[in-house]
């Protein structure tokens, strides 16, 4: 196992510089560039060149790439071009915001889709398999941002149950419950797309285990249907499930970048936006990078929780 991590780890430094070139290219590829929001009406065209120059803007795109691959091997990832703070610093106050809401997400998702799912796939073609099955596409189908909003309004402004955005009300204590009326109304947008999603997937899983012959030996031992499911049936129906919920970890940070926005949550998907509107290279440029290593970190750990839900599979 030892050495399969450490093959991964080898093989994903090409894949990393890759994805980096390629997002150097794209980013630049986009018309205009940071000075272009920083132009005063008064200034000379003298003036922006010469900001421009100090920026190193003006330099051919190979040798903008190699400066900063060469400052992210010595540990830094350079400067915004909007706020002169280092990048490092204000991913370093996004990212627990972002954990945060992602892992939340992630979790109640899960709670939702793995027992509708298990349930849906043991009582097939029932009244519940058939609401089970509506709301998975219903969570598929509603837009994110649409569900956002009907949630604030409904909420927020209608029932004024929850606060409408941020993290902590301004001027409050910014305690434990604070944080968490705060977190419901993103969650719930985030963690109905998750189960939506993952029901089906489980439904099918289990549905494919249940009609295997020890399934059946065992309901002939006189097991009870209960411990036949979720004993043996449902560990057994674990690897495709692990599978698209390794895959839904970068999926949720693409997704939280319109949720935060709307929600006002101050993490990573805010600050993406931010740095998009402001043609803000160095911080884009880690955003991607992060983003990047966030796939094949899923990827890698998803390979290695294989061999423990199922001890048959073995990495050499």
């Amino acid at each position: 196992m030892l050495a399969y991590i450490i093959r991964r780890l080898l093989i994903a430094i090409p894949v990393l510089i890759g994805v980096t070139v390629i997002n150097f290219i794209i980013i630049n590829m986009a018309p205009g560039d940071p000075v272009d929001m920083m132009i005063d009406p008064n200034i000379s065209a003298e003036d922006i060149m010469a900001k421009k120059e100090a920026l190193g803007l003006n330099d051919p795109l190979y040798m903008q790439y190699f400066r900063w691959l060469v400052n992210l091997l010595q540990g830094n990832l350079g400067f915004s071009l909007t706020t002169y703070q280092p990048v490092s610093h204000m991913i370093g106050e996004r990212i627990g915001p972002t954990v945060l809401l992602m892992g939340v997400a992630l979790v109640v998702g899960l709670i939702i889709a793995i027992p509708l799912g298990i349930l849906s796939a043991t009582r097939q073609y029932s009244k519940l398999d058939y609401l089970a099955t509506a709301g998975s596409f219903l969570g598929i189908s509603i837009p994110n941002f649409f569900l956002a909003l009907g949630l604030i309004y409904v909420f927020a402004l209608e029932l004024k149950w929850l606060p409408s955005g941020g993290m902590f009300t301004l001027g409050g204590d910014g305690g434990i419950l604070d944080r968490v009326l705060h977190l419901i109304l993103p969650v719930m947008v985030l963690g109905i797309g998750i189960a939506g999603k993952k029901i089906r997937y489980v439904r099918s899983s289990v549905l494919e285990i249940l009609g295997q012959d020890y399934l059946r030996t065992a309901r002939a031992k006189g097991l009870h249907e209960f411990v036949v499911v979720n004993k043996h049936a449902l560990r057994n129906a674990l690897i495709p499930i692990v599978t698209v919920v390794g895959l839904e970890v970068p999926i949720l940070l693409g997704g939280a970048v319109v949720t935060e926005q709307i929600f006002s949550w101050p993490g990573i998907g805010q600050l993406t936006m931010g740095s998009i509107m402001n043609r803000d290279y160095p911080t884009l440029m880690a955003l991607n990078l992060m983003a990047a290593i966030m796939v094949l970190a899923a990827n890698l750990l998803t390979d290695i929780v294989y061999s423990v839900v199922d001890p048959r599979i073995k990495y050499k």
